[in-house]
């Protein structure tokens, strides 16, 4: 999967490389840093900057490049001004994977500030022996790691690590801040140990497997059809069949809900989850951003585990 998103992201990377030609004029990274004092933190995505406030709480200042919940994070084109933002950094935090590539390409242009990587293909696993880059060795698959709670609390702890080098003073605040941080994500544990108690194998299918770490730690089978699901993720046009053979699964009840991702909306999966409501069979909406009035990520997670729970119990 993480190769088809790669493909996806990539129809940006000519635009980004003139953005940086046009900001390598203007300055590197060497002097990044908030006006006010703070440590500058610039985020892929609102999902990891709001980790990010979780570790560094008033000492460190985010900005998400992605922030906005009606965007499609795989088809993002950054700006001048995205690329400009990234320069000023002390610390960069984005997900990897090949999931936002976009600013991958942008981060070569602060080389001094320190990398943090929620999921490191095999080139960027070798970047830890240059102490720079830091990334969790996730291997092949799912690359939407963020509801991978294993992961997002290795992510607090490098941010920890990357905030206490910038700013040693508050070394041990940052270290408190992910020890907490990571105990709220041992609750959101537990509610899916909760849900796969209840319902064990309990079948789904998902009209993108945006969720796939999050239904597997509730022992949540996810059945939907591999041609639908690649095609999705491939953005390709689902072949009959596999949309026959999804309608079929939900009309028929033989799932307990459609786990449907809200910022991939296709004429296709439109289609499923109208067929869902009219079927009775209860659909559980995600999101791969923040949505607007949510502000950190325990929140935002445990209201979509609430959602799956309630769906379930329906």
């Amino acid at each position: 999967m993480n190769a088809s998103r790669g493909r996806r992201l990539l129809v940006a990377v000519p635009m980004v490389t003139g953005l940086l030609a046009a900001v390598a004029a203007c300055g590197s990274g060497e002097d990044g840093g908030a006006a006010d004092g703070r440590i500058a933190v610039i985020a892929s995505t609102n999902v990891w900057g709001s980790v990010a406030a979780a570790v560094g709480g008033d000492k460190v200042a985010i900005t998400s490049i992605i922030d906005d919940p009606s965007a499609d994070p795989h088809s993002y084109q950054a700006t001048a001004a995205d690329a400009a933002e990234v320069t000023t950094a002390d610390v960069l935090v984005s997900n990897g994977g090949g999931y936002d590539d976009f600013f991958t390409k942008m981060a070569e242009q602060a080389p001094e500030a320190k990398s943090v990587v929620a999921v490191a293909d095999s080139e960027e696993g070798h970047d830890h022996d240059h102490g720079h880059d830091h990334g969790h060795e996730h291997g092949e698959g799912n690359e939407h790691v963020w509801y991978d709670l294993t992961t997002v609390g290795e992510v607090a702890d490098q941010l920890a690590a990357s905030f206490g080098e910038v700013d040693p003073g508050a070394k041990q605040e940052f270290a408190d801040n992910a020890a907490a941080f990571k105990g709220e994500l041992d609750e959101l544990n537990q509610s899916l140990t909760r849900i796969g108690d209840e319902h064990d194998g309990t079948k789904v299918v998902a009209t993108e497997p945006v969720a796939h770490y999050l239904l597997e730690s509730a022992h949540i089978e996810d059945i939907t059809p591999p041609d639908f699901a690649n095609a999705i993720e491939n953005e390709t046009d689902v072949p009959v069949a596999a949309q026959e053979e999804m309608s079929q699964l939900v009309t028929g009840k033989q799932v307990a809900a459609v786990v449907n991702n809200e910022q991939t909306v296709t004429p296709v999966t439109t289609k499923i989850t109208d067929q869902a409501k009219s079927a009775g069979v209860p659909v559980v909406n995600l999101t791969e951003t923040l949505p607007e009035g949510v502000t950190d990520y325990i929140s935002w997670m445990s209201g979509q585990i609430d959602a799956l729970s309630g769906a379930l119990n329906t």
